[in-house]
Parts: structure tokens; sequence; C-alpha cells
């Protein structure tokens, strides 16, 4: 299915918004970064690319997301970079590292380590994991730390799971390998314990206000809280799935097929709508200074 690239046309802005705005627009955006995850994931390819994506809520630029990746080869490596912009970095200032680095087996990662870095929603956040080899999750810091809030996720559901990153990169390499959708992975983030499905919906149009049109291959994504819920959620909305739908489809000149889209559903913005703007391929001087970051993570 390949996609022509073409100029992006800005989305119309919407003139009044639901009250109070930070936190409404935080409890949209917190789903939305299980989605946001698969921005970074592509089927395994011969060098770094970067891509570069647009998020809008209610017609408005809420965040950019870079994902700069690698995972060609026996190992991988995903590092993205979240900025809240706009209308919402008035009301919530977010600008976060993420690096995921692991193993290959086959089509499946194997997660070794796992370390995020910056500020989200205005304070500090940090989290280190590492994974031993029998796929037990090690946490080693956790930025601001749990005070009793949140349930505790009991050591038989951290087993056998992995980062969100890692997660997504299997899902790529599965519509890579297969033309479909179709994977679940266990999700593990230093907090909270969630499952992840996709499912095949067929081919369709690319949606408007990406950076291609032609069709794509669409994908039905859901998120969903197993463990480590905040004590005061009610139990049944935090477990209620999350919802996305993301578009992947070749872009041509060798490239591997991208999400060019990806939507959810908001209660209070509508719907929640990330594209991708461009791609390319990093200069080395680029890939050094953004890995210096972690430099204990580096191959």
């Amino acid at each position: 299915m390949m996609a022509e690239n073409v100029p992006v046309a800005d989305c119309p802005l919407r003139r009044s918004m639901p009250l109070p705005y930070h936190r409404r627009m935080r409890r949209c955006l917190r789903p939305s970064l299980l989605c946001l995850a698969m921005l970074g994931a592509m089927p395994a390819q011969a060098a770094p690319l970067l891509a570069r994506y647009e998020v809008r809520a209610a017609g408005l630029p809420v965040m950019e997301v870079e994902a700069l990746l690698e995972l060609d080869g026996p190992r991988y490596w995903v590092r993205t970079r979240i900025r809240t912009v706009g209308v919402a970095a008035l009301f919530s200032t977010s600008d976060q590292v993420t690096l995921a680095t692991g193993a290959w087996q086959g089509v499946v990662p194997h997660p070794e380590s796992y370390r995020v870095a910056g500020m989200w929603q205005g304070g500090p956040r940090q989290v280190a994991i590492d994974w031993t080899q029998a796929g037990m999750p090690r946490l080693q810091a956790l930025v601001p730390a749990e005070t009793g809030e949140r349930e505790a996720v009991p050591d038989s559901l951290r087993r056998g799971t992995m980062d969100a990153l890692s997660a997504l990169a299997l899902l790529a390499r599965t519509v890579a390998a297969t033309g479909r959708c179709d994977a679940t992975a266990h999700v593990y983030d230093g907090r909270r314990r969630a499952d992840y499905t996709a499912r095949t919906e067929g081919p369709a149009p690319i949606p408007e206000g990406a950076g291609w049109r032609g069709q794509a291959l669409r994908c039905g994504l859901e998120a969903k809280l197993i463990a480590g819920r905040r004590t005061d959620q009610d139990p049944e909305e935090a477990q209620r799935p999350q919802p996305a739908t993301a578009w992947m489809a070749d872009l041509g000149q060798g490239r591997p097929p991208l999400p060019v889209a990806v939507d959810l559903p908001s209660r209070w913005f509508g719907s929640v709508r990330a594209r991708l703007l461009g791609v390319e391929t990093p200069p080395p001087q680029l890939l050094a200074s953004e890995l210096a970051e972690f430099p204990q993570q580096r191959r």
C-alpha cells in the first residue's frame, strides 16, 4: 500500500474548550501515550530513522513527538521525545525522553532496559527498569516515588512483561512479516501493568492531516489496565479499555511501513489525532548527541 507524500494541511481550530482545561487535557493525553509509543515502532531496517509527528486535540496542536530508532540486526533500540506545545504547554509543561533497548529472538523482542527522563505535567519524571534473562523487570529508579496512592503490581503480573516501545516494536514486526496487525503484549512501566492488543481492520484511506495520502493498513488498538490503578480511581473506570486506531503505510524509497496516523476517542475533545509530518535518515552527529543522554544504554 504505497502512500504519496503531500504537504500537511492545518487543522481548523476550535474556539471553545471545556474547563478546567489542564485537568481534562491531562486525563485525555495520558491514555494517548499508550498509542503514541507506536510512533516509534517500525519493522527492521538497514539504518536508523527519525520520524516526526504532530498531535492535536480539538483541532489544537498539543504535542510534538520525535521517534529515533534502529530495529535492524540481533538488537534494537527506540528513543522517543514527547513535548507539549501550544495551549497544552501553558497548563501542563512536559518534555520527556524515553529509551528502550533489547534483543530479538525471531520476531519477539526481549527487553533489557527502559529509561525515562525529563519533565511531565510540570514535575520531574524518571524511570529505570532492567529485565533479567528470565524476563523479570527490576525497578531501579522511580521519580516521583510511589507513596501508597496506587495499588502494587504483584510479581506474578510483572514476570514476562515488556516496556511499551518494545511491545509496539513487536506489533510493527508482525505487520511487516504478515501484513496484519494481530498481536498481544503484556506491558509494565514501573507503576502500571497493562495489556496491549491489536487487530486487523483491513485496507483504508489515510486520514486527512498526515503528510501522505493513499491507502494504508488500518489497525484497531486497545490498552487495558490490569494492575496499578490509583486508589482514588473507580476500579471499573480504571480498567475500561482505551481504544485507538492506527494507519500503517508503505512510504516508499525502501522504507518499511510506518504509522502515518493514530486516532483515539476522547470524552471531552472528540478525538486526539497524531499525524506523521516527515521521516528522514538522521546524520551521525544527531545520533551521537541524542543517545548521549543515556550513555549506559548505548550498544
